[in-house]
């Protein structure tokens, strides 16, 4: 999902092998030493000591971010290690690796933010980065912490078997080397293959003005596996994706097997597949990636700064019914190994789940520091930052709507003409009224209660809340995706994911082709 036309108009995109590629962030093939291994953080400043950070210069800085009378001040140190390998044609196209070390200092003001960021990481080079943070304020100084305190032992969310950093190239390449060989022999269509690995590991630090400190250490796996096939002069593609906050040992067989194997189907599906019709009809949202929709037309306007500024459709609905009573949706960081889990938000609070929609009532926004103070309430641990060069805003983690109590056949079932969605890749949404098109690659008709022929290149469009409304029927198979989703608002982009059950929208526009 990419952001483009400021924070209004968004569009977004399924990760493809493009974007998987993009993030090695330097060639490799004789790159320079490797910076130092990240190891599990310990307590106060534990990883970050190597590199010359001590408790006494983070105080110092939150002091000089707190210089003009800010409100509040924090740090963020961040130490990532990457790499990429892409296979195209059988062979190694590109190979990346890359480092980002560095720092931003915030300082905070009602709801203004001041911030600084260096790749230096010295004393002064810190209190060079605070002194430009504070310009925010203009006022009494105030004290930074005279002392540091770990809040508390974090959750483990994201453990490591086979970690990164242990993991040669010469085990990476027959990965990709056997997918490769296997999707060509999967189906006698298939003449080309993309592969693409990326992981990283990272950890990050957060130290604030009421002296609390914590760091975390943060893997990221990505696969992407694209497919090329010919029939009768015709070509089709399609692809598949899985991303995790695990290590190697995330590429089990039965994974690599699902990843093959769906990429391949995906791709000679279409040749039966004709273009949907065209008109208002119902619509069924397949379990799994579905959930984009969720996401991108309904859980950006449940982000607290878009109902704190008064653009967001949701900014006056707390408390009142937004869906049907069957109808719940939370966001979540605590899915263990998933692409949106986190132990800890960038901000340094607890970061657990959120119900936002509870029996069809709004219960909550997501909130960041910032936007708890405005509404009195506490942080929902959605504070969430790019990297060291961005200040943290609210933002998605693990969005999806829970189980319902109807049957997928029983849904199915129901409808006498429409379409079944199961492939979504990219759109464009009006956060803040929630209008929305989305480019839905494959799906199924569905006459007379049952699934019928493929259909191709669908396009629907409707309105965010209303599809929220005109949810009729839900069902109890909840599917998390396992795709590498990345979403983006005010020029960051963070890694999320998303699930909702198979789920039944009365009416929605769909731009097919019309007969006649």
């Amino acid at each position: 999902m990419a952001q483009s036309d400021g924070i209004g108009r968004r569009r977004f995109m399924e990760m493809s092998g493009a974007t998987i590629i993009a993030a090695g962030a330097a060639d490799l093939m004789g790159c320079a030493t490797a910076p130092a291994r990240p190891t599990a953080p310990t307590e106060g400043i534990g990883y970050f000591s190597r590199f010359g950070v001590t408790e006494r210069m983070i105080a110092d800085a939150i002091a000089a971010a707190m210089s003009r009378g800010a409100d509040h001040a924090d740090v963020f140190f961040q130490h990532e290690v990457s790499t990429t390998l892409a296979l195209q044609d059988g062979a190694v196209n590109r190979a990346a690796a890359g480092a980002v070390l560095g720092v931003g200092v915030r300082a905070v003001k009602g709801e203004q933010q001041g911030y600084g960021f260096t790749e230096d990481l010295t004393a002064e080079a810190l209190r060079e980065c605070a002194w430009t943070a504070a310009a925010i304020a203009d006022g009494t100084p105030r004290a930074g912490p005279g002392a540091f305190h770990v809040p508390g032992r974090l959750p483990q969310r994201y453990p490591m078997k086979i970690r990164w950093d242990d993991v040669r190239p010469e085990q990476r390449l027959p990965l990709l080397t056997g997918l490769n060989e296997r999707a060509l022999a999967a189906d006698p269509r298939i003449r080309k293959v993309n592969v693409a690995l990326a992981d990283s590991v990272g950890v990050i630090l957060v130290a604030d003005a009421r002296g609390r400190i914590v760091e975390d250490l943060q893997p990221m796996t990505r696969l992407f596996l694209s497919c090329v096939a010919e029939q009768d002069g015709r070509r089709e593609e399609a692809g598949y994706n899985v991303a995790g906050r695990a290590g190697f040992e995330f590429y089990d067989a039965a994974r690599l097997d699902r990843v093959v194997r769906r990429a391949v189907e995906r791709t000679v599906n279409l040749f039966e597949a004709v273009p949907a019709p065209a008109g208002e009809m119902p619509v069924v949202l397949a379990a799994g990636s579905s959930g984009i929709l969720l996401h991108e037309a309904i859980g950006h306007g449940m982000e607290a700064d878009f109902n704190r500024k008064g653009t967001s459709i949701y900014a006056d609905k707390i408390g009142k019914p937004i869906a049907r009573p069957f109808v719940s949706i939370v966001d979540d960081a605590t899915l263990e190994g998933a692409r949106g889990a986190i132990n800890v938000d960038d901000e340094g609070n607890d970061a657990g789940r959120t119900v936002l929609v509870e029996k069809g009532v709004l219960a909550t926004y997501m909130h960041d520091a910032i936007s708890a103070r405005h509404y009195g309430v506490r942080p929902t641990g959605n504070g969430r930052r790019e990297s060291y060069r961005h200040a943290p805003l609210p933002r998605m983690r693990a969005t999806y709507m829970l189980p319902g109590p109807h049957k997928v056949e029983e849904i199915v079932a129901s409808v006498k003409k429409g379409i079944w969605c199961d492939y979504f890749t990219n759109g464009q949404v009006q956060i803040g009224a929630g209008d929305f098109t989305f480019y839905v690659k494959s799906g199924r008709m569905i006459e007379d209660g049952k699934l019928g022929r493929p259909v191709k290149d669908i396009n629907i469009i409707g309105n965010g809340p209303k599809v929220l409304e005109l949810v009729d029927m839900v069902a109890d198979d909840l599917v998390i995706d396992e795709g590498g989703w990345t979403c983006g608002k005010d020029g960051q982009m963070v890694p999320v994911s998303q699930g909702i059950p198979t789920v039944r929208v009365g009416s929605i526009t769909v731009g097919g082709q019309r007969k006649g």
